[in-house]
Protein backbone atom coordinates (compact mmCIF):
# COMPACT_ATOMS: atom_id res chain seq x y z
CA UNK A 1 0.00 0.00 0.00
CA UNK A 2 1.07 3.43 -0.81
CA UNK A 3 0.29 6.81 0.11
CA UNK A 4 0.17 9.26 -2.35
CA UNK A 5 2.77 11.75 -0.64
CA UNK A 6 5.46 9.24 -1.06
CA UNK A 7 4.65 7.73 -4.41
CA UNK A 8 5.90 8.50 -7.70
CA UNK A 9 4.41 11.53 -9.17
CA UNK A 10 3.43 9.50 -12.07
CA UNK A 11 0.86 7.67 -10.65
CA UNK A 12 -0.95 10.89 -10.03
CA UNK A 13 -0.31 11.60 -14.00
CA UNK A 14 -1.83 8.43 -15.14
CA UNK A 15 -4.98 8.84 -12.76
CA UNK A 16 -5.94 12.46 -14.14
CA UNK A 17 -4.85 11.36 -17.32
CA UNK A 18 -6.68 7.95 -17.80
CA UNK A 19 -9.01 8.42 -14.59
CA UNK A 20 -10.50 5.47 -12.14
CA UNK A 21 -13.58 3.07 -12.14
CA UNK A 22 -15.80 3.79 -9.12
CA UNK A 23 -17.38 0.70 -7.90
CA UNK A 24 -19.77 2.63 -5.36
CA UNK A 25 -20.51 5.95 -7.69
CA UNK A 26 -22.08 7.31 -4.46
CA UNK A 27 -18.72 7.36 -2.42
CA UNK A 28 -18.07 11.03 -1.52
CA UNK A 29 -19.68 13.92 -2.54
CA UNK A 30 -21.49 14.10 -5.89
CA UNK A 31 -19.89 14.93 -8.89
CA UNK A 32 -20.98 16.77 -11.52
CA UNK A 33 -21.39 16.03 -15.12
CA UNK A 34 -20.51 18.55 -17.61
CA UNK A 35 -20.68 22.13 -16.84
CA UNK A 36 -17.84 24.94 -15.88
CA UNK A 37 -14.40 22.77 -14.29
CA UNK A 38 -13.19 20.90 -12.84
CA UNK A 39 -16.53 18.75 -14.21
CA UNK A 40 -16.30 14.83 -14.32
CA UNK A 41 -14.04 14.68 -11.64
CA UNK A 42 -13.98 13.20 -8.33
CA UNK A 43 -11.65 14.47 -5.50
CA UNK A 44 -10.09 11.90 -3.65
CA UNK A 45 -7.83 12.42 -0.81
CA UNK A 46 -4.18 10.43 -0.50
CA UNK A 47 -2.97 10.95 3.00
CA UNK A 48 -3.19 14.97 3.41
CA UNK A 49 -3.44 15.54 -0.28
CA UNK A 50 -6.44 15.83 -2.35
CA UNK A 51 -6.39 14.65 -6.05
CA UNK A 52 -9.16 15.53 -8.79
CA UNK A 53 -9.34 12.64 -11.02
CA UNK A 54 -11.84 12.17 -13.54
CA UNK A 55 -14.69 9.58 -13.65
CA UNK A 56 -17.11 10.67 -16.19
CA UNK A 57 -14.80 10.69 -19.00
CA UNK A 58 -14.23 8.87 -22.35
CA UNK A 59 -10.87 7.85 -21.03
CA UNK A 60 -11.85 6.88 -17.30
CA UNK A 61 -14.53 4.54 -18.87
CA UNK A 62 -12.06 1.79 -20.05
CA UNK A 63 -9.28 3.15 -17.06
CA UNK A 64 -7.16 0.20 -15.54
CA UNK A 65 -7.46 2.15 -12.18
CA UNK A 66 -10.32 0.46 -9.89
CA UNK A 67 -11.61 2.37 -6.87
CA UNK A 68 -13.49 -0.21 -4.22
CA UNK A 69 -16.55 0.67 -2.23
CA UNK A 70 -15.14 2.35 1.00
CA UNK A 71 -14.83 0.29 4.15
CA UNK A 72 -16.42 1.30 7.87
CA UNK A 73 -13.25 3.22 8.09
CA UNK A 74 -13.70 5.66 4.80
CA UNK A 75 -11.00 3.95 3.38
CA UNK A 76 -11.06 3.03 -0.66
CA UNK A 77 -8.40 0.54 -2.09
CA UNK A 78 -6.80 1.73 -5.86
CA UNK A 79 -6.06 -1.42 -7.81
CA UNK A 80 -4.98 -2.02 -11.06
CA UNK A 81 -5.22 -5.59 -12.28
CA UNK A 82 -6.03 -6.93 -8.56
CA UNK A 83 -2.87 -5.13 -7.30
CA UNK A 84 -3.93 -2.74 -4.46
CA UNK A 85 -1.42 0.89 -5.42
CA UNK A 86 -3.24 3.24 -2.26
CA UNK A 87 -5.71 3.84 -0.20
CA UNK A 88 -7.63 6.30 -0.15
CA UNK A 89 -10.49 8.67 1.45
CA UNK A 90 -13.38 11.02 -0.48
CA UNK A 91 -13.88 14.49 1.41
CA UNK A 92 -17.60 14.11 2.61
CA UNK A 93 -20.58 16.38 1.39
CA UNK A 94 -20.31 19.69 2.73
CA UNK A 95 -22.33 20.83 5.07
CA UNK A 96 -23.19 24.53 3.41
CA UNK A 97 -25.15 22.33 0.85
CA UNK A 98 -27.74 21.62 2.53
CA UNK A 99 -28.93 25.31 3.26
CA UNK A 100 -30.73 27.94 1.41
CA UNK A 101 -29.66 31.32 0.76
CA UNK A 102 -32.51 33.97 2.42
CA UNK A 103 -33.94 34.41 -1.14
CA UNK A 104 -34.36 30.83 -1.85
CA UNK A 105 -31.83 29.76 -3.87
CA UNK A 106 -29.18 26.60 -2.88
CA UNK A 107 -26.18 27.40 -1.83
CA UNK A 108 -24.83 24.48 -3.78
CA UNK A 109 -25.93 26.29 -7.12
CA UNK A 110 -24.01 29.82 -5.84
CA UNK A 111 -20.80 27.94 -5.07
CA UNK A 112 -19.47 24.39 -4.87
CA UNK A 113 -16.70 22.61 -2.92
CA UNK A 114 -13.51 21.73 -5.14
CA UNK A 115 -10.57 19.44 -3.60
CA UNK A 116 -11.40 19.24 -0.15
CA UNK A 117 -11.26 23.17 1.41
CA UNK A 118 -11.45 25.12 -1.44
CA UNK A 119 -14.87 27.18 -2.58
CA UNK A 120 -15.41 27.97 -6.41
CA UNK A 121 -17.69 29.95 -7.98
CA UNK A 122 -18.57 31.25 -11.54
CA UNK A 123 -20.01 34.46 -10.85
CA UNK A 124 -21.66 35.20 -14.72
CA UNK A 125 -22.26 32.01 -15.63
CA UNK A 126 -22.49 33.41 -19.24
CA UNK A 127 -19.70 34.77 -22.11
CA UNK A 128 -19.45 36.09 -24.82
CA UNK A 129 -16.97 33.51 -26.39
CA UNK A 130 -19.80 30.78 -25.48
CA UNK A 131 -22.43 32.23 -27.35
CA UNK A 132 -21.07 31.30 -30.93
CA UNK A 133 -19.72 27.99 -31.74
CA UNK A 134 -17.79 29.60 -34.00
CA UNK A 135 -16.04 31.94 -31.03
CA UNK A 136 -16.29 29.43 -28.36
CA UNK A 137 -13.76 27.92 -26.46
CA UNK A 138 -13.91 24.00 -27.67
CA UNK A 139 -13.50 22.46 -24.61
CA UNK A 140 -15.61 24.83 -22.47
CA UNK A 141 -19.05 23.58 -20.87
CA UNK A 142 -19.70 27.02 -18.71
CA UNK A 143 -23.38 27.22 -20.18
CA UNK A 144 -24.01 23.02 -19.63
CA UNK A 145 -24.66 23.57 -15.70
CA UNK A 146 -26.90 26.44 -16.25
CA UNK A 147 -29.02 24.79 -19.11
CA UNK A 148 -29.20 21.80 -16.32
CA UNK A 149 -30.49 23.89 -13.67
CA UNK A 150 -27.39 23.58 -11.68
CA UNK A 151 -26.52 26.80 -11.27
CA UNK A 152 -28.21 30.77 -11.40
CA UNK A 153 -27.07 32.97 -14.28
CA UNK A 154 -25.64 35.91 -12.05
CA UNK A 155 -24.45 35.15 -8.48
CA UNK A 156 -25.10 38.62 -6.27
CA UNK A 157 -22.44 39.69 -4.14
CA UNK A 158 -24.79 39.14 -0.90
CA UNK A 159 -25.55 35.51 -2.61
CA UNK A 160 -21.69 35.03 -2.31
CA UNK A 161 -20.97 36.43 0.64
CA UNK A 162 -23.67 34.46 2.43
CA UNK A 163 -22.50 31.35 0.86
CA UNK A 164 -18.84 32.00 1.65
CA UNK A 165 -19.25 32.73 5.57
CA UNK A 166 -21.04 29.09 6.14
CA UNK A 167 -18.87 27.48 4.07
CA UNK A 168 -15.95 28.56 6.12
CA UNK A 169 -18.01 28.31 9.51
CA UNK A 170 -19.42 24.98 8.54
CA UNK A 171 -16.82 23.09 6.51
CA UNK A 172 -13.62 24.88 7.11
CA UNK A 173 -13.18 25.95 3.34
CA UNK A 174 -9.63 28.03 3.62
CA UNK A 175 -9.62 29.94 0.56
CA UNK A 176 -11.87 30.64 -2.45
CA UNK A 177 -11.64 30.53 -6.27
CA UNK A 178 -14.01 33.19 -8.12
CA UNK A 179 -14.01 33.02 -12.12
CA UNK A 180 -16.70 34.45 -14.62
CA UNK A 181 -17.80 34.20 -17.86
CA UNK A 182 -16.67 37.11 -20.20
CA UNK A 183 -19.00 39.93 -21.03
CA UNK A 184 -19.06 41.79 -23.51
CA UNK A 185 -17.32 45.35 -21.32
CA UNK A 186 -13.92 46.09 -21.83
CA UNK A 187 -13.43 45.63 -18.26
CA UNK A 188 -13.60 41.29 -18.94
CA UNK A 189 -15.48 40.68 -15.98
CA UNK A 190 -13.03 42.35 -13.43
CA UNK A 191 -16.19 44.59 -12.17
CA UNK A 192 -18.53 41.78 -10.88
CA UNK A 193 -15.53 40.46 -9.28
CA UNK A 194 -14.38 43.59 -7.57
CA UNK A 195 -17.77 43.61 -6.13
CA UNK A 196 -18.15 40.25 -5.45
CA UNK A 197 -14.70 40.27 -3.58
CA UNK A 198 -15.87 43.16 -1.46
CA UNK A 199 -19.00 41.64 -0.55
CA UNK A 200 -16.90 38.33 0.50
CA UNK A 201 -14.38 40.05 2.33
CA UNK A 202 -16.72 42.63 4.49
CA UNK A 203 -18.65 39.25 5.99
CA UNK A 204 -15.79 36.85 6.30
CA UNK A 205 -11.60 36.88 6.17
CA UNK A 206 -10.95 34.43 3.51
CA UNK A 207 -8.37 34.59 0.48
CA UNK A 208 -9.79 34.85 -2.92
CA UNK A 209 -8.42 34.96 -6.61
CA UNK A 210 -9.96 36.36 -9.10
CA UNK A 211 -9.59 34.80 -12.54
CA UNK A 212 -10.94 36.56 -15.92
CA UNK A 213 -9.41 37.34 -19.21
CA UNK A 214 -6.66 40.62 -19.40
CA UNK A 215 -9.15 43.82 -18.64
CA UNK A 216 -8.42 46.51 -20.92
CA UNK A 217 -7.44 48.84 -19.01
CA UNK A 218 -4.63 47.48 -16.45
CA UNK A 219 -6.18 50.26 -13.51
CA UNK A 220 -8.97 46.97 -12.84
CA UNK A 221 -5.99 45.34 -11.27
CA UNK A 222 -5.26 47.55 -8.55
CA UNK A 223 -9.38 48.08 -8.81
CA UNK A 224 -9.26 44.11 -7.79
CA UNK A 225 -6.87 44.02 -4.87
CA UNK A 226 -8.61 46.90 -3.02
CA UNK A 227 -11.73 45.33 -3.28
CA UNK A 228 -10.09 42.29 -1.24
CA UNK A 229 -8.84 39.97 -4.43
CA UNK A 230 -5.99 38.45 -3.10
CA UNK A 231 -4.17 36.38 -6.09
CA UNK A 232 -5.51 36.89 -9.97
CA UNK A 233 -5.41 34.13 -12.63
CA UNK A 234 -5.67 35.39 -16.15
CA UNK A 235 -5.57 31.87 -18.30
CA UNK A 236 -4.42 31.20 -21.47
CA UNK A 237 -4.98 27.32 -21.99
CA UNK A 238 -2.45 27.08 -25.04
CA UNK A 239 0.16 28.64 -25.85
CA UNK A 240 0.91 28.61 -29.56
CA UNK A 241 -1.39 31.11 -31.94
CA UNK A 242 -2.22 28.21 -33.97
CA UNK A 243 -3.61 25.79 -31.37
CA UNK A 244 -5.19 29.04 -29.79
CA UNK A 245 -6.86 30.41 -32.95
CA UNK A 246 -8.13 26.24 -33.61
CA UNK A 247 -8.84 25.63 -29.93
CA UNK A 248 -10.84 29.18 -28.93
CA UNK A 249 -10.77 31.10 -32.08
CA UNK A 250 -12.87 33.78 -29.72
CA UNK A 251 -10.58 34.24 -27.06
CA UNK A 252 -7.40 34.27 -29.27
CA UNK A 253 -8.78 37.31 -30.50
CA UNK A 254 -7.02 38.57 -27.32
CA UNK A 255 -3.55 38.57 -28.60
CA UNK A 256 -0.86 36.63 -26.34
CA UNK A 257 1.61 40.26 -26.29
CA UNK A 258 -2.14 41.84 -24.32
CA UNK A 259 -1.41 39.11 -21.92
CA UNK A 260 1.71 39.77 -21.31
CA UNK A 261 1.49 43.48 -20.87
CA UNK A 262 -1.53 43.20 -18.27
CA UNK A 263 0.71 40.02 -16.25
CA UNK A 264 3.18 42.54 -16.07
CA UNK A 265 0.85 45.26 -14.61
CA UNK A 266 -0.80 42.85 -12.17
CA UNK A 267 2.48 41.66 -10.85
CA UNK A 268 3.38 44.95 -9.69
CA UNK A 269 0.00 45.23 -8.31
CA UNK A 270 -0.40 41.01 -6.54
CA UNK A 271 3.55 40.35 -6.47
CA UNK A 272 5.56 37.63 -7.88
CA UNK A 273 3.36 34.34 -7.39
CA UNK A 274 0.46 35.93 -6.98
CA UNK A 275 -0.58 36.07 -10.48
CA UNK A 276 -0.84 32.73 -12.47
CA UNK A 277 -2.16 30.75 -15.87
CA UNK A 278 -3.80 27.97 -16.32
CA UNK A 279 -2.43 26.01 -19.43
CA UNK A 280 -4.10 22.71 -20.71
CA UNK A 281 -1.89 20.28 -21.87
CA UNK A 282 -2.64 17.94 -24.60
CA UNK A 283 -4.22 20.47 -26.60
CA UNK A 284 -1.76 20.32 -29.07
CA UNK A 285 1.02 22.29 -27.91
CA UNK A 286 4.16 20.06 -27.56
CA UNK A 287 6.20 20.07 -24.41
CA UNK A 288 8.89 22.56 -25.64
CA UNK A 289 6.20 24.72 -26.17
CA UNK A 290 4.58 24.97 -22.70
CA UNK A 291 8.45 24.89 -21.10
CA UNK A 292 9.06 27.76 -23.45
CA UNK A 293 6.64 29.70 -22.59
CA UNK A 294 6.36 28.77 -18.73
CA UNK A 295 9.99 29.93 -18.45
CA UNK A 296 8.56 33.31 -19.84
CA UNK A 297 5.77 33.58 -17.18
CA UNK A 298 8.05 32.49 -14.06
CA UNK A 299 10.59 35.24 -15.35
CA UNK A 300 7.75 37.43 -14.86
CA UNK A 301 6.67 36.22 -11.73
CA UNK A 302 3.79 34.66 -13.13
CA UNK A 303 2.86 31.40 -11.75
CA UNK A 304 2.08 28.70 -14.99
CA UNK A 305 -0.22 26.41 -13.40
CA UNK A 306 -0.14 23.31 -16.08
CA UNK A 307 -2.58 20.55 -15.63
CA UNK A 308 -3.56 17.84 -17.85
CA UNK A 309 -6.57 18.15 -20.50
CA UNK A 310 -9.64 16.62 -19.57
CA UNK A 311 -12.27 15.78 -22.36
CA UNK A 312 -15.34 17.11 -21.05
CA UNK A 313 -18.73 15.69 -21.49
CA UNK A 314 -20.86 17.51 -24.40
CA UNK A 315 -18.27 19.28 -25.45
CA UNK A 316 -16.99 20.01 -28.99
CA UNK A 317 -13.66 17.77 -27.29
CA UNK A 318 -15.43 15.01 -25.42
CA UNK A 319 -13.59 12.66 -27.76
CA UNK A 320 -9.88 14.29 -27.97
CA UNK A 321 -7.67 12.08 -26.04
CA UNK A 322 -6.05 13.38 -22.84
CA UNK A 323 -2.55 13.49 -22.81
CA UNK A 324 -0.76 10.70 -21.78
CA UNK A 325 0.84 10.24 -17.91
CA UNK A 326 4.70 10.25 -20.16
CA UNK A 327 3.90 13.79 -21.88
CA UNK A 328 2.49 14.92 -18.36
CA UNK A 329 5.68 14.00 -16.84
CA UNK A 330 8.04 15.40 -19.77
CA UNK A 331 6.59 18.70 -18.80
CA UNK A 332 5.97 18.82 -15.06
CA UNK A 333 9.16 17.35 -13.59
CA UNK A 334 11.02 20.24 -15.66
CA UNK A 335 8.36 22.64 -15.04
CA UNK A 336 8.54 22.30 -11.33
CA UNK A 337 12.68 22.65 -11.07
CA UNK A 338 11.60 25.43 -13.27
CA UNK A 339 9.24 27.58 -10.83
CA UNK A 340 11.24 26.61 -7.70
CA UNK A 341 14.50 28.38 -9.31
CA UNK A 342 12.28 31.38 -9.90
CA UNK A 343 11.19 31.25 -6.43
CA UNK A 344 7.47 30.77 -7.26
CA UNK A 345 6.13 27.97 -5.31
CA UNK A 346 2.80 26.57 -4.86
CA UNK A 347 2.26 26.64 -1.18
CA UNK A 348 2.77 30.44 -1.02
CA UNK A 349 0.39 31.75 -3.51
CA UNK A 350 -2.73 33.08 -1.59
CA UNK A 351 -5.43 31.21 -2.84
CA UNK A 352 -6.68 29.95 -6.00
CA UNK A 353 -6.04 27.01 -8.46
CA UNK A 354 -2.20 27.14 -8.12
CA UNK A 355 -2.45 26.91 -4.23
CA UNK A 356 -4.87 24.41 -4.30
CA UNK A 357 -2.89 21.99 -6.62
CA UNK A 358 -5.27 19.49 -6.65
CA UNK A 359 -5.63 19.23 -10.81
CA UNK A 360 -2.58 18.45 -11.79
CA UNK A 361 0.78 16.64 -10.20
CA UNK A 362 2.64 20.09 -10.70
CA UNK A 363 3.04 21.19 -6.68
CA UNK A 364 3.52 17.10 -5.91
CA UNK A 365 6.81 17.45 -8.31
CA UNK A 366 7.43 20.74 -6.11
CA UNK A 367 7.52 18.79 -2.84
CA UNK A 368 9.85 16.43 -4.36
CA UNK A 369 12.48 19.24 -4.61
CA UNK A 370 12.61 18.04 -8.94
CA UNK A 371 15.58 20.29 -10.56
Amino acid sequence: MRDLTDAEPGLINDLQTRGMRLVDPRAGHESRRGGAGPSDHKAVSFGDQTVMIPVHTVPSFDSPYLVEAPDDAGRSRITRDGVELARVRFPNRPRFYDLKTADGVPYNQIAVLHSRDVLATTVLQTCIRYESRKKTCQFCAIGQSLAAGRTIARKTPAQLAEVARAAVELDGVKHMVMTTGTPAGTDRGAAILADSARAIKAAVDLPIQAQCEPPEDDIWHQRMRDAGVDALGMHLEAVTPEVRQRIMPGKASVPLEKYFSSFEAAVQVFGRGQVSTYILAGLGDTADAILQMSQRLVDMGVYPFVVPFVPISGTPLEGHPAPSSDFMASVLKPLAGMVIRGGLHATDIKAGCGKCGACSALSTYEKRGTA
